[in-house]
């Protein structure tokens, strides 16, 4: 896993109460192109890919690389977690730290789910790479997804400007996430 350096990839998938992060399977290409080509779901990331294109280009086994977890709920995908390191980033005080990003379908808000997949993918990351920060941008009109950081223990490093609209970037360091 070269992101991670030497990280064996894929991890065995990784249980919670009541999800599975694991890696993405061929059955989960339904599943993706509607998370891809959902408005609600890119309401602050820029706007959904069309369907058709997502259809035409997207692979038999969808977002398979290192980084990239699905988030299953009884053996069917509801979402997805990335973990992806930010050789270079638009603020400098997140190049070269991991990333952590989420995508979750509509019918799946308002669970709790992204708080459980993000807090046991954040575990699992704490566990392989000790100490190391991970970083989360978020627009601040994102009401959800600012409420996530703070649950997950992401404090505040800058906000910024960025395509036309206040960014929120936050910090987790594992050191003082524990408390």
């Amino acid at each position: 896993m070269t992101e991670f350096g030497p990280v064996a990839w894929p991890p065995a998938p990784i249980r919670t109460e009541r999800l599975v992060l694991r890696e993405s399977q061929a059955r989960d290409r339904a599943a993706f192109i509607e998370l891809l080509a959902s408005p609600e779901v890119h309401t602050y990331l820029g706007g959904p890919r069309p369907r058709e294109e997502l259809e035409r280009e997207m692979l038999e086994v969808p977002e398979r690389w290192p980084g990239s977890f699905v988030v299953d709920l009884g053996g069917a995908l509801i979402g997805q977690i990335l973990l992806r390191r930010a050789p270079e980033h638009r603020r400098s005080a997140a190049e070269g730290k991991v990333d952590l990003g989420y995508l979750f379908l509509p019918r799946a808000w308002g669970f709790g789910y992204a708080s459980e997949a993000c807090a046991a993918a954040l575990d699992w990351f704490e566990g392989v790479l000790p100490g190391e920060p991970v970083v989360l941008t978020t627009q601040t009109a994102n009401v959800g997804s600012m409420r996530l950081a703070a649950k997950l223990g992401f404090t505040e490093v800058e906000r910024f400007r960025a395509w036309d609209a206040e960014q929120w970037l936050g910090q987790w360091s594992p050191v003082t996430s524990s408390g």
